[in-house]
């Protein structure tokens, strides 16, 4: 750091002609891309309305460090802390996947979400129109630039002399970053402070920095600008980039709340205050930005959204068998996860086997009887699905409504469903609306007065299980739906 501050602030403020470049082939810079945050008027949501809802929404970026799927569950050092702190609050946790991160900001105060967490710089403009959390982490801002060809046979002083370690040799270079990233207002302010000219290249804000690095990586831009946390996760799968030059001091890195939401931002501080000094957050640091050869497996692994459009090495049967049923197949594919971790040997303690944790009799009567087989498991599997869906047709008319009703039976059984359905009815509620309807009754199933009423003819369930089931099911799928296509 000391090297930086030799040649950042020891020059001298020059006057200097600064170019942006609107117009690089590379890119599509139109209205898009030249969007500036519109500053629009927050909505009224604080924390009060989010327990009462009983969700909180995160708006956050597909990347390493965020958000990802690996083997089919969500992943990330943003996304476990999240979930961490929706738990606290005692919510159900929401992500949305920015499609531009230029308008992060705006989406929030929009209303589209309740946090932004995509490993946001604390500045003084963004500052101006949010609140930022207690900051989680301290990085730097660092140069991406490829290393020489043939750099493992070089010394390491023939290596440096290709390498910029001095930025004031960033003069008439390009360099490419998005437009309100926090990257491009370090390079407007380095220019000043070096008196000359960076040529910085505006990238649309659909570009994560991370596609900018493997860009990099790949010879296709020279460089980029990131911070330090995130180059030291992506010199892991990218090992010929070079990420040793500083360009900034130390920075903050936080969340970011709207501006009317005191008591969010209050309960945040003083949630994220304990964490810090905890082993949890400890674990979670280590095992994103510490444990390099475990974050390689996941990212480039074929069943990363990092690397690739799959989950399962099953996607192709799962795919196959949802087209018969008219579903999504990623919702096929979250049952799949939710019931066996895509283990095909999977055996639960009541004798339910394979990827879609059948009992055999269950199987048996679909004209299946090798469940062991992945195949004839999710045949199996989806012709009970078919099953179900054509006892619930005729009752429950919307589909994704009715996806639930079938989610519940497959898992505590159909009888139990209809149970909780002629409570719903009894006590005044919507016996065709599952949420906050027949869900909370198939709870109460597991409570003498209820499994005991006239109208449930089939006993005692641990409701709270089904009630799981289904909500773990349809949020996982709709993570699905953010990353996979």
């Amino acid at each position: 750091m000391s090297y930086l501050l030799k040649y950042i602030s020891g020059w001298p403020l020059l006057l200097f002609f600064f170019l942006t470049n609107c117009n690089h082939p590379l890119f599509d810079t139109s209205s898009e891309a030249k969007q500036t945050v519109c500053h629009s008027k927050p909505i009224q949501r604080d924390l009060t309305d989010i327990i009462d809802a009983g969700k909180i929404v995160a708006i956050t970026d597909n990347s390493s460090t965020s958000f990802f799927i690996y083997k089919g569950e969500p992943m990330g050092y943003e996304y476990e802390l999240l979930k961490l702190f929706a738990d606290h609050l005692g919510v159900e946790l929401e992500i949305k996947i920015s499609s531009d991160l230029n308008e992060i900001l705006d989406q929030l105060n929009r209303g589209e979400g309740d946090i932004v967490a995509a490993n946001m710089t604390v500045t003084k403009d963004r500052a101006s129109y949010v609140n930022f959390t207690e900051h989680h982490l301290l990085t730097k801002q660092v140069l991406i630039q490829k290393l020489p060809a043939g750099a493992n046979t070089m010394s390491a002083s023939e290596i440096e002399s290709h390498l910029i370690r001095n930025p004031i040799e960033l003069i008439d270079k390009e360099i490419y970053v998005r437009k309100n990233s926090s990257f491009y207002k370090r390079l407007v302010n380095l220019s000043d402070e070096i008196g000359g000219n960076i040529n910085i290249i505006e990238t649309p804000g659909d570009y994560e920095t991370e596609q900018l690095i493997k860009m990099v990586a790949n010879g296709k831009i020279p460089f980029t600008i990131t911070d330090e946390n995130v180059a030291m996760n992506n010199k892991t799968y990218y090992p010929n980039i070079d990420i040793k030059t500083a360009i900034s001091f130390p920075q903050k890195i936080a969340w970011a709340v709207r501006q009317n939401s005191p008591n969010l931002l209050y309960t945040l501080n003083s949630w994220i205050k304990a964490m810090r000094g905890n082993s949890e957050y400890a674990y979670i640091y280590q095992k994103y930005f510490r444990s390099q050869k475990d974050q390689l497996e996941r990212v480039v692994s074929n069943y990363s959204s990092l690397s690739g459009n799959t989950i399962s090495q099953y996607d192709i049967m799962i795919q196959n068998r949802s087209k018969l049923l008219n579903w999504d197949w990623r919702l096929l594919a979250a049952q799949i996860q939710q019931e066996s971790r895509f283990k095909k040997d999977a055996v639960s303690w009541a004798g339910a086997q394979g990827l879609m944790q059948l009992m055999p009799n269950t199987a048996k009567q679909f004209g299946i009887h090798n469940i062991k087989n992945p195949h004839d498991n999710i045949k199996a599997g989806t012709l009970f699905i078919a099953w179900l869906d054509n006892y619930w047709c005729n009752k429950i008319e919307l589909k994704d409504e009715r996806i639930k009703f079938i989610l519940a039976s497959y898992n505590a059984g159909l009888g139990h469903v209809i149970d909780a359905r002629n409570l719903t009815k009894k006590y005044g509620k919507d016996p065709n609306k599952w949420d906050n309807n027949v869900e909370d009754f198939l709870r109460l199933k597991s409570k003498e007065k209820y499994y005991n009423d006239e109208v449930a003819k089939y006993g005692y369930c641990r409701g709270e299980e089904p009630y799981n089931y289904v909500r773990q099911i349809i949020n996982r799928y709709e993570y699905y739906k953010t990353v996979i296509s």
